[in-house]
């Protein structure tokens, strides 16, 4: 494999993409060297810290300390959601005080708000469970979309299903339908956007990642036998081609639209490595493991387009309305991205959270972005997560 000048072997090969992001990308088994080992006790790599402080406004101490606070609030939301049983009403984390905001609904007791402070966590009363708004979005699902319609999620902290409608369409004689359908179907809030979601391939430009045929997209986190990406970018069977034009592998199995998650052989003298790329400072971030971050928590990505970015998770399980059909199951941010970052990760903390899919907007105005849990991809292709 050749080499790029000013680029680490990792990012020439592997074409890790999507800022932040656990994204175990490729790289070739002719290098001589693999990315050195991160501090394993620090609480993040030093281009982690540097991508929080320019996204979401924090000092070194505070990103560190937000860091400590969401592996916290990680660990604790099994058994939180245990401990409030029948009465849950979904959980997220509260950027201000540091802690897991769990919701009930009034018959969950004084035993069981006592255990749920007890524990660690903040207990908010609310009026639905998150099995009725559960149910409640699923009826949504079953309903047949217009474009004016961007997305559709449970939000616990409102503890409604939020439909998202694009401002410039909230009039269309479609929308309003939808609209009247939605709230038919249970507790529904209905809330604008500024633009609808697209997927976020690219056309072939020189650069970093891979492509098939004439779309570029990025790496996301490397498995035992190859690496996950998006659905939308590949076919089963399609040719993946790295950063050189070099043969990679085949697409294995893709899902889209209805998923958005694809995964992709190496071979041919590409190996992978548990780590996200920081585009310049390699190693940046091993990747641990898969924990779930809660709503509310802090979370980057690594794209071959736009590199590192940060923000928050802003929802869960969110079917979005794309072009080409919905997709269920998205995890939603107020990260950027753009055309390229396709496919690339998505990280929290050393923990892998899920593969770009689309969104709106772009890095120099801001929008937001999905991606398909990492989790759901392993499960759909029994695909174990290469991890340090």
């Amino acid at each position: 494999m050749r080499r790029r000048t000013g680029l680490t072997h990792a990012v020439v090969a592997a074409a890790l993409l999507i800022g932040s992001w656990a994204a175990a990308g490729t790289l070739p088994a002719s290098a001589q060297e693999a990315p050195a080992a991160a501090d394993a006790s620090a609480p993040a790599s030093p281009a982690l810290l540097d991508a929080m402080r320019r996204d979401l406004g924090l000092t070194r101490a505070e990103a560190e300390d937000r860091l400590a606070a969401e592996r916290r609030a990680t660990a604790l939301a099994p058994t939180a959601r245990k401990t409030a049983g029948s009465a849950y009403g979904g959980a997220w984390f509260d950027a201000r005080s540091g802690r897991l905001t769990v919701a009930v609904t009034p018959d969950a007791g004084a035993t069981t708000v006592r255990n749920l402070r007890e524990s660690g966590a903040a207990v908010r009363t609310v009026e639905h469970t998150e099995q009725q708004l559960d149910t409640a979005k699923s009826r949504l699902d079953r309903l047949d979309a217009p474009a004016g319609v961007a997305s559709w999620a449970v939000d616990p902290a409102a503890n409604t299903v939020v439909v998202n409608v694009v401002e410039d369409a909230r009039t269309d004689n479609d929308v309003r339908a939808f609209v009247h359908k939605a709230r038919a179907a249970g507790p529904v809030t209905v809330r604008t956007v500024a633009d609808a979601p697209s997927t976020f391939a690219a056309g072939t430009v020189g650069g970093d990642p891979y492509y098939t045929g004439n779309v570029r997209c990025s790496i996301g986190f490397s498995v035992h036998g190859g690496f996950v990406t998006a659905g939308h970018c590949g076919g089963v069977g399609q040719q993946v081609r790295g950063w050189d034009g070099s043969y990679i592998g085949n697409f294995q199995g893709s899902s889209f639209p209805g998923n958005d998650y694809a995964w992709v052989n190496v071979g041919s003298g590409w190996w992978t490595v548990p780590v996200v790329l920081a585009w310049g400072t390699v190693p940046d971030q091993l990747v641990r493991g898969s924990a779930e971050a809660p709503v509310g928590a802090s979370i980057c990505r690594s794209g071959s387009t736009t590199r590192w970015h940060c923000g928050r998770v802003l929802a869960k399980n969110e079917t979005v309305n794309y072009a080409q059909g919905a997709v269920h199951q998205m995890t939603k941010t107020s990260v950027c991205a753009e055309g390229g970052d396709s496919g690339g990760s998505f990280i929290s903390g050393d923990q892998a959270q899920g593969v770009t899919s689309g969104g709106w907007g772009n890095c120099s105005s801001g929008g937001e972005t999905w991606f398909q849990p990492v989790n759901e991809i392993l499960n759909r292709y029994g695909l174990t997560l290469h991890t340090a």
